[in-house]
Formats: structure tokens, sequence, C-alpha cells
């Protein structure tokens, strides 16, 4: 998985197949688009570049807005593991080397049915990173996708990840 989308409960049916639309309309014919067992997230493969997908996403709502109505985030994953603390500390820490030495970050963690405690995962990445923490303007973001088993984690500038609703307001400014 490279890509977490997330839709309204019960609307995941429509949002695949308008997920598949656009990677389509972006060059992957090819990508892999699924349920996962929570409802309103949805999981992607592609072969893309995530990033340069989330472009071309906006690109798109600012030009066409009324073509995407069922996603509601889109989160690049540059790396997955098991749902397991060491493992998802590690993974950070290998991410993490695209940040300068001066650079600061933040964590930000989601959780869907795990045991894992946030507290804790933020507080073993922190310990191992040595960039100063900060919440309010950081120049990178630790992002943590635990969706039970499986972890998505990403080292991305802030504001990567794609609202379409705020894109959509963006626009009407």
């Amino acid at each position: 998985m490279n890509l977490i989308i997330t839709c309204q409960r019960n609307l995941e049916d429509p949002t695949i197949l308008e997920a598949q639309n656009m990677l389509e309309r972006f060059g992957d014919v090819d990508a892999i688009i699924e349920k996962t067992v929570f409802s309103g997230i949805i999981q992607a493969q592609t072969s893309l570049d995530n990033i340069k997908v989330l472009e071309d996403f906006r690109e798109l709502i600012d030009d066409e807005p009324w073509l995407i109505k069922y996603c509601s985030r889109i989160i690049p994953i540059q790396a997955e593991c098991e749902s397991k603390l060491d493992e998802i500390t590690n993974k950070a820490i290998e991410l993490s080397h695209v940040m300068k030495k001066d650079q600061t970050y933040r964590i930000t963690i989601e959780k869907r049915h795990s045991s894992l405690h946030t507290k804790d995962i933020i507080s073993n990445i922190a310990d191992s990173i040595s960039n100063k923490v900060s919440l309010e303007k950081s120049d990178w973001e630790i992002i943590v996708q635990v969706l039970r088993d499986k972890t998505g984690i990403s080292v991305i500038p802030p504001d990567t990840i794609l609202s379409v609703d705020r894109q959509k307001r963006v626009e009407l400014d």
C-alpha cells in the first residue's frame, strides 16, 4: 500500500471507482485499490510516485472540482510494517534520513483497532531521532497510520496530505 484514501462510511465502492479512474487518468491502469476492514478506509498500490499523485489530484480539483465526489483524504505511505512498536520506530528512523540536522518535525498518529498506545509510539520515535520537535511550525511531518496489524509510515513536508474539501475551499478563495 502506498496510498490510504478515506471516504464517508459505506461509500467505499464508489470511492474505489473514483480513485481507479483518477489513477488511470494519471497514468496507472494497473493500480490495486481495495477496501480495508475499516469502514471509510481504502488502500491503494500505485506504480506512480505517490507525492506526484497528490499533486495531480490537487491540480484536478483546482481545474475540475466536480470530478472528485467521494475521496475525502489521500495520505501517501512511504513504508509499511507490522504494527509493532520496534518495527514502527525502525521504519520512522529509516525514513527520517531526509531531514537535515537543523530541521524540525512533528509526529502525527492515527490508530485504528490497535492496542498500541499513541504516547508510546511518539516517545519511541522522538527518542530515536536527534532533530528537534516542533508542534507549531515543523519542517517535516512523520505520519504513522496504524491499521490493526499493519502500519503505514511517511516522512513528508507538512500539508502534504490531501484533504479534498480543504483543497476545494482553497480554490473558492
